[in-house]
């Protein structure tokens, strides 16, 4: 399943909107990403999406229930009513593509409606997956998930506080929340991990064969070994450790304390020591990992599932490295899954191709061209309309290359000893700004 498009009505700033989404003919990546500066917008348009997405959730489960209404607080302040429609493709029973439309809305209190609810073909699309099920009860499931930005990991609650069947069907349990809690990822994680261990392959048996002297021995001890691990468990390691290249051996310790703990550069960490975005990184992927894997019981490899995921500032927390690639690791690790994105960061935008940027300005929601290998400083100054150097500096580097260019050489090494003492003669402008005066002295000079 992939959104194809959608429109808000009256939703926050947004009077009348409609957006499509990548993959389009110009744009054949599953990556659409939405900038604009703080309150423009992106944060209520994710969250729109997902309230629509919450009612496939909802029907799915049962035929009469009511997904997320529309809050009534993001109604356009001057308007009545607001609506949100989604327009998805999907395969039908026939394995033919097929449009899905559904509108949700929401009135003012004692106001009149109006915008017309619209759920038939939603209800034909949630018939067509409870089909499927009754054929095949190990058939997959597309992944909803929003992921907002209170997704921080304060903690790694390794206590099951209560016992989970972890049922394919519950790969949505708050997968749209307004606050996303890892909590469930965690305590899935040591309950996969302890049927694991359960296994009938110890690790003596293990030690056996590698003991034994036949040849053969060592490729029936990996057969083995793989036969033990969890495919789910192992399709969220692999995951983890696409996205950081650091980390192996993910595992829950019972000594001397319970604790997940994870190998790093061949250091063994208790998972709590890790960064912030060492832990929200390794949280996220480990999250949407997970939900695939319960969604796709069948699938040799989880992570080709299908699914649509929503992320409010992927950057959060990220360093500048990881935000480079962040993009094309979702795109790698999760191929099948279609990605709406917010970021505020130029590098996410810059360092992948096909992707389909969004710029929000006001009313108006424009496509941007091909941002693919422009430098950072590039896209803030043309794109983010945010220099991308102190505006201070900036102004006495410009007067600076003004006074050589009008050859006021006495101006010039004014500003140019006062750039030296505020920024550092190795500092690679006022280097620059030094050969200038000098190439440019010596051309007055005739030299």
């Amino acid at each position: 399943m992939q959104i194809q498009s959608f429109s808000l009505k009256n939703i926050g700033q947004f009077q009348d909107l409609s957006v499509s989404l990548a993959p389009t003919q110009d744009y054949p990546s599953n990556i659409t990403v939405f900038i604009g500066n703080n309150g423009s917008g992106k944060t209520s348009l994710l969250k729109s999406v997902a309230t629509a997405l919450t009612w496939f959730v909802a029907r799915l489960k049962h035929d009469k229930s009511n997904g997320t209404p529309i809050p009534e607080s993001v109604i356009l302040n001057t308007a009545n009513a607001a609506a949100v429609e989604i327009n998805v493709n999907d395969q039908n029973l026939q394995q033919q593509i097929q449009a899905y439309t559904w509108r949700i809305t929401k009135n003012r209190t004692a106001r009149k409606a109006e915008f017309s609810t619209y759920l038939s073909e939603l209800n034909q699309l949630t018939d067509y997956y409870k089909q499927w099920l009754g054929y095949d009860d190990q058939s997959s499931l597309p992944l909803i998930a929003f992921y907002p930005v209170e997704r921080s990991v304060i903690d790694i609650p390794l206590k099951i506080r209560e016992k989970h069947q972890f049922l394919q069907i519950d790969g949505y349990d708050n997968a749209l929340n307004n606050a996303v809690d890892f909590r469930r990822f965690f305590e899935w994680f040591r309950d996969r991990e302890d049927i694991e261990n359960e296994s009938n392959i110890t690790d003596e048996i293990l030690h056996l064969l590698d003991s034994s002297p036949r040849a053969d021995i060592q490729s029936l001890r990996q057969i083995l070994a793989n036969a033990r691990k969890d495919r789910q468990l192992e399709a969220v390691r692999q995951a983890i450790y696409a996205f950081i290249a650091e980390f192996s051996n993910l595992r829950v310790r019972r000594k001397p304390r319970l604790h997940m703990s994870v190998d790093k550069n061949d250091k063994t960490l208790n998972v709590n020591q890790l960064s912030q975005g060492e832990k929200s990184l390794m949280a996220l992927v480990g999250d949407i990992a997970r939900r695939l894997a319960m969604m796709n019981p069948k699938l040799d490899n989880p992570l080709h599932g299908k699914g649509i995921i929503l992320i409010d500032e992927i950057d959060m927390h990220l360093h500048p490295q990881w935000q480079r690639s962040i993009i094309q690791r979702l795109q790698t690790t999760f191929p099948n899954c279609q990605f709406i994105l917010t970021t505020h960061s130029p590098l996410v935008i810059s360092d992948t191709q096909n992707i389909l940027v969004y710029d929000l300005d006001g009313q108006e929601v424009n496509a941007l061209p091909s941002l693919y290998g422009q430098d950072a400083n590039t896209v803030l100054l043309q794109y983010m309309d945010t220099s991308y150097r102190n505006p201070k500096v900036a102004e006495q580097i410009s007067q600076a290359m003004d006074a050589i260019q009008n050859n006021d050489f006495e101006l010039a090494n004014q500003l140019i000893q006062t750039l030296k003492l505020e920024l550092g003669e190795s500092q690679l402008d006022v280097m620059r700004l030094v050969a200038m005066l000098k190439k440019r002295t010596l051309a007055k000079q005739g030299k």
